[in-house]
């Protein structure tokens, strides 16, 4: 089967991402509508950042049926990297409603006279939500681990930002409860700052993915492992990786001795290719050939 498409992936994307979308629909609801009875900044807040939940779904859910196409005359390296472009607007998402939350939660500290007591029907709305979203969360991220997307996993985070900020409301809230008026807004600002740090994580990961930026060290070292312990293969250089979405597209130089036939020369770089593609989550490997010299094996003499 392709690498350019895993009809397993696309399906466990889909569902999950419905799955996610009824959640923050009824969390939406319920958390706006209590929120603005309670007159809770805060929880009307964390509301925000579950309808920000509900735009990245829709985002993931077109980048999970398009990058799943095969290689076309257009795009002859398949479409991943419209997962690593969902990826990126889903940080950017996060990043523009944390912006905001911010902005609002100050203005609302520069007048405490305003800020009034909440009711406590806002507090168990934010407990419900606190597990609410932490047991997405869970879901989400063993998804995503299981069929190794990055976009998934970006959604899944997000799920646990929302979880922690409603952490965040609900000690708000109490406090509020407890006297301390300020609380509220204080509380919708710690949400706002958090939703900025998460965005700023997915979208500068995602952009260097876009810059072709190499894998990490770790990873690199088992590719570069992979291929020089094959049999046959006497050395490499030249190894570069870049990102592919999810996937990882390799090149190397294979040292070879010079003796050999160029059919002897393809086997070993096949099985060079498929040792790494069956170890890691590699889209495919370019290999050059570089006859060198075998101490001990004369060279073979030119045929005329």
């Amino acid at each position: 089967m392709s690498r350019h498409f895993d009809p397993e992936r696309q399906t466990a994307g889909h569902r999950s991402t419905l799955v996610s979308v009824a959640v923050n629909i009824s969390l939406t609801i319920v958390q706006i509508v209590i929120g603005v009875f309670a007159q809770s900044q805060a929880l009307v807040a964390d509301a925000i950042h579950s309808l920000s939940d509900l735009v990245s779904d829709g985002v993931v859910l077109i980048a999970n049926k398009h990058s799943q196409k095969a290689p076309d005359a257009d795009h002859p390296y398949g479409h991943r990297r419209f997962e690593t472009a969902a990826s990126l607007a889903v940080g950017a998402l996060l990043l523009s409603v944390g912006i905001g939350m911010l902005w609002n939660s100050f203005t609302k500290l520069q007048r405490p006279d305003a800020v009034v007591e909440v009711h406590s029907a806002a507090l168990i709305v934010a407990l419900l939500a606190l597990i609410t979203k932490e047991l997405l969360f869970r879901y989400l991220l063993r998804v995503a681990r299981r069929v190794r997307s990055t976009m998934l996993a970006a959604n899944a985070w997000h799920a646990r930002s929302d979880a922690a900020s409603s952490f965040v409301v609900a000690l708000g809230i109490v406090a509020n409860l407890a006297g301390f008026h300020l609380a509220d807004p204080l509380a919708a600002l710690v949400v706002g700052l958090m939703i900025m740090r998460m965005g700023w994580k997915f979208f500068f990961a995602s952009f260097n993915d876009l810059m072709d930026a190499a894998v990490d060290l770790d990873t690199e070292a088992r590719i570069r492992h992979h291929l020089a312990t094959t049999p046959g293969v006497q050395g490499i250089h030249d190894l570069k990786t870049r990102k592919l979405g999810d996937m990882i597209w390799v090149e190397v130089d294979i040292e070879m001795d010079a003796t050999l036939t160029i059919e002897q020369g393809h086997a070993i770089a096949v099985a060079a290719r498929k040792r790494v593609m069956d170890h890691e989550p590699v889209l495919d490997v370019m290999t050059h050939f570089d006859p060198v010299q075998v101490p001990g094996r004369p060279p073979r003499p030119p045929r005329e």
